[in-house]
């Protein structure tokens, strides 16, 4: 069946502006009404709707298309840019699963990105070869020709060599074409076939892909308006953040499934800053879905005008699809890194590596089966965790992967703080080895559509004379979870002014002199003693520690405010009384 013919009840409802149940209530008695069961949902045929209904999702489909001719003649650099794209981009979904949507564009951002890099490579190599002052400078015009067609000059410069095929002023002039699909998948195919990083990692699935082929055009048309400037120093990079703003979207449209591929960028900014990332280092994300803490990281350094490129990566991901998608986000940022697809649980891809960071989002409180590993696992250096929950598997694999000096960040599921049994005993000896340095308790509904709370853990191997203050026996406990920006009713964020906030108290605390001398603020932070833990029977959260935050005062003297109150429940008590009285008289006249 074709899709276009066909739509949804959720999207039916979207357009009349009803709730689902009432679409279902207008069509109960409508006549010749054809319904497709497709899994669990109903599709019905566009053709067999009432003639309303179908001027409606007539009209709907038009200024989809509107939308995005409009954008087609705006400046890329509005400030609302990436929210307008993806409207436009979702309004073209139609019916398709947003999880099978998310691969067809962001392969066509992937795409763009790419071309456009090579066409600016391009046009610098015709500028130089062709200037005798230049020392490209080649005289014969077919030799010239020649050495701007070859591979080496955009290799040498990290570019990605494009064929013409797949060029993508070449796919637009085709874009109106029935076989567009195609014409993808060759362009794709053949970028792999030139640039052996890239084989096996491209979403060839746009000829089968349930779009027809105008939406396929309209998207390229779509993409077309963002003109790309590839200059590395600065991070122009602005199909780099449609990139990112699109993976938060799908993971927002997905639910909980989204949470498997991206972690909400303020969560990672705030692990990074904190952190401090540095060239040369080494960073590691065994559970690294779709590269965030690697892009992230890469922005910390260029920020501070260094260069993300002498950072190595390494990466390690368990769902084919999510992994593509990984090494898509580095290839779009200029970033490489050796990422791995295998399940870190029971195929550790790196174990010799011992790197300066961990930073992580693991997958929270899954199950997963110990009688896969040796007893002799050297990761399981303070024990075995239970096979209903793998938080400890992951948190002494983060431990085991650090070097000398390193240093872990990650997300975990608050259960993990107090938890007791064989979990609590690992807890406990981690907590006795003095290597955790910061907990941070977070606000509710960070991640999309998934209210459960979490924390954000430091680990750090060396609390003596590493990169800070010697820290020896201490810990810092944080209690954000009043620090928060409501961006909807589902979902909180962190803003740049309260991500410093945190951070800047980890620094002070670390005694990091620029940022002021740390001191305990009721309610909000507390440096604690490994004694103070140990008599708390080693819980680690934080609103254990850091107590309650004093009221303000209001400059009112406590006699003033007492004689206040005594007046208002003097008034309370004489109301009472009156309308006790009222209620006596009603009584009397039933003659009870």
């Amino acid at each position: 069946m074709k899709k276009d013919n066909y739509i949804s009840t959720a999207d039916l409802a979207r357009i009349l502006g009803v709730t689902r149940q009432a679409i279902q209530k207008q069509l109960k008695d409508v006549q010749n009404v054809k319904i497709k069961k497709v899994g669990s949902s109903f599709l019905y045929e566009i053709d067999s709707l009432p003639e309303d209904m179908k001027e409606k999702i007539k009209k709907a489909q038009k200024e989809a298309a509107e939308q995005v001719l409009s954008l087609s003649q705006k400046p890329s650099k509005e400030l609302e840019f990436e929210k307008e794209l993806w409207k436009a981009a979702d309004k073209l979904r139609g019916n398709v699963d947003p999880s099978e949507y998310k691969y067809i564009v962001l392969g066509l951002i992937f795409l763009k990105y790419v071309s456009d890099s090579f066409y600016q490579r391009k046009e610098e190599l015709e500028k130089s070869t062709s200037d005798p002052k230049n020392a490209l400078y080649i005289k014969d015009e077919s030799a010239r020709k020649y050495y701007i067609d070859s591979r080496e000059p955009y290799r040498a410069k990290g570019i990605f060599y494009i064929p013409e095929k797949a060029r993508w002023d070449y796919l637009q002039k085709h874009s109106m074409l029935p076989d567009i699909g195609k014409y993808i998948d060759d362009a794709l195919e053949a970028i792999e076939n030139e640039n052996s990083s890239l084989k096996g990692i491209l979403p060839k699935v746009y000829s089968r892909t349930h779009l027809e082929s105008h939406t396929l055009a309209e998207l390229i048309n779509l993409f077309s308006k963002i003109k790309f400037n590839h200059d590395i120093d600065k991070e122009k990079d602005i199909l780099g953040m449609v990139y990112e703003y699109f993976l938060g979207q799908f993971a927002s449209a997905e639910g909980k499934r989204g949470g498997e591929f991206y972690t909400p960028r303020t969560i990672v900014r705030l692990l990074v800053e904190i952190l401090e990332p540095y060239e040369g280092a080494r960073i590691f994300d065994p559970a690294c879905g779709s590269g965030g803490m690697f892009v992230q990281s890469g922005e910390f350094l260029r920020i501070r005008k260094q260069d993300p490129t002498k950072i190595s990566f390494y990466g390690q991901e368990s769902n084919p699809n999510t992994w593509r998608l990984c090494k898509m986000n580095l290839a779009i940022r200029g970033l490489t890194g050796q990422i791995e697809q295998g399940n870190s649980y029971y195929d550790d891809k790196f174990p010799d590596l011992r790197a300066d960071f961990v930073l992580s989002n693991p997958p929270f409180n899954a199950e997963w089966d110990p009688q896969r590993l040796s007893d002799k696992d050297p990761r399981l250096k303070y024990g075995t965790p239970p096979a209903t929950n793998a938080n400890f598997m992951w948190i002494q694999h983060f431990i085991y992967h650090l070097a000398p000096n390193g240093m872990a960040g990650f997300v975990m599921a608050n259960g993990a703080l107090a938890v007791g049994g064989r979990e609590g005993e690992i807890r406990k000896k981690i907590i006795e080895d003095d290597l955790i340095d910061v907990i941070i308790a977070c606000p509710p509904k960070l991640f999309y559509n998934v209210s459960l709370p979490v924390s954000l853990w430091f680990i750090t191997k060396n609390k003596k004379n590493g990169r800070f203050r010697n820290r020896v026996g201490e810990t810092l406990f944080i209690d954000a979870r009043e620090i928060y920006t409501p961006i909807s009713r589902k979902q909180n964020i962190f803003t740049e002014e309260q991500i410093q906030k945190i951070a800047n108290t980890v620094r002070a605390w670390r005694g990091q002199k620029e940022y002021g001398e740390y001191k305990d603020e009721p309610g909000f932070c507390k440096s604690v003693t490994i004694e103070e833990i140990r008599k708390n029977d080693y819980v680690l959260t934080p609103g254990r520690y850091v107590g309650i935050k004093p009221e303000e005062d209001d400059g009112i003297p406590f006699e003033e405010k007492m004689k206040k109150l005594t007046a208002e429940l003097e008034e309370y008590f004489r109301q009472g009384r009156k309308l006790e009285e009222k209620i006596r008289e009603n009584l009397k006249k039933f003659k009870l």
